[in-house]
């Protein structure tokens, strides 16, 4: 029992980082109706820019909002020069767009920074606390709680200020927010500053447990998308939920199952793409979409 507990804890320090980037992808969904294929990679580059603010001397907790504030513009800017040239073409044009920003990306940045391996810091410190013979590292206990403090902020953003009551309004209804003098196009490209800021913080999080490359998210991006459809697409909460629920269901299984092992491993959220798109295309706290004939 203490080996199965033992394994969930690792989960859920997985999953909060799946979590992270799932609530990035779901943010972006919501203003836009767009599913960004590119979010891994905005984040990786992101990751990139913390590295070079900290191999230049700077600390990482100072690194850190720098990183952040440079992700916010530069979401900002994608949305403007990449994303409003298309907004009204076809589902199938966008795609194909977040897929030519994702390639696009991940080209410039091993361009600037090289497909080299590179270590990137660890911003907790080493060892942990064992609970009743279950070990919890301080990195684990640090991912879950930079991802509570993440939605908290962002549960005040849209609850609580004025600002936050505009970008609700633009995500439940575009046209009648214009209509009532909503500048929405500023409002999209706050949506996605603040969903690439939020997707900066997944990127920083899972470098110090894998190894900093231009790859480095793409394994990421199919456990954040499981994470989203099984939690909702419009649901921020589901996007956290689905992303522990990812997180722990890939341990266990990696774990328990011989089949999985640790090479097979990113074939679970796969499955659990199918089976929520089977089951529940809506996912967990998702609302199904309702068409008047």
């Amino acid at each position: 029992m203490t080996e199965l507990f033992q394994q969930v804890v690792e989960g859920v320090g997985s999953g909060a980082v799946y979590a992270s980037l799932a609530l990035a992808l779901v943010l972006i969904h919501r203003f836009t109706g767009i599913v960004n294929f590119a979010q891994g990679e905005l984040a990786m580059i992101s990751t990139y820019v913390a590295w070079q603010l900290v191999a230049s001397g700077m600390s990482f907790w100072l690194a850190l909002p720098v990183t952040l504030a440079v992700s916010f513009a530069g979401g900002m800017l994608v949305e403007r020069i990449v994303i409003r040239p298309v907004q009204n073409a076809p589902e199938l044009t966008t795609v194909i767009v977040t897929v030519g920003l994702f390639i696009f990306v991940n080209a410039m940045a091993g361009l600037i920074w090289s497909f080299t391996v590179k270590d990137f810091p660890q911003p907790f410190p080493d060892g942990g606390i064992d609970l009743a013979g279950v070990r919890v590292d301080w990195s684990t206990l640090g991912i879950i709680a930079v991802v509570a403090v993440v939605m908290g902020l962002l549960y005040l953003l849209f609850q609580h200020t004025s600002s936050g009551l505009v970008m609700r309004a633009v995500a439940c209804n575009p046209a009648s927010a214009r209509l009532s003098g909503i500048r929405v196009g500023r409002v999209l490209m706050l949506g996605w500053g603040l969903a690439a800021t939020v997707g900066a913080v997944s990127g920083v999080l899972v470098a110090p447990l894998l190894f900093l490359e231009p790859n480095m998210m793409g394994g990421v991006l199919i456990y954040a998308f499981a994470a989203a459809t099984l939690g909702g697409f419009d649901s921020p909460v589901g996007a956290v939920v689905g992303g522990l629920c990812v997180g722990v269901a890939e341990t266990l299984a990696g774990a328990y199952v011989d089949v999985v092992g640790a090479d097979l491993k990113v074939g679970v959220p796969l499955v659990i793409i199918l089976a929520v798109l089977l089951v529940r295309p809506q996912g967990l706290f998702g609302r199904a979409a309702v068409e008047r004939a």
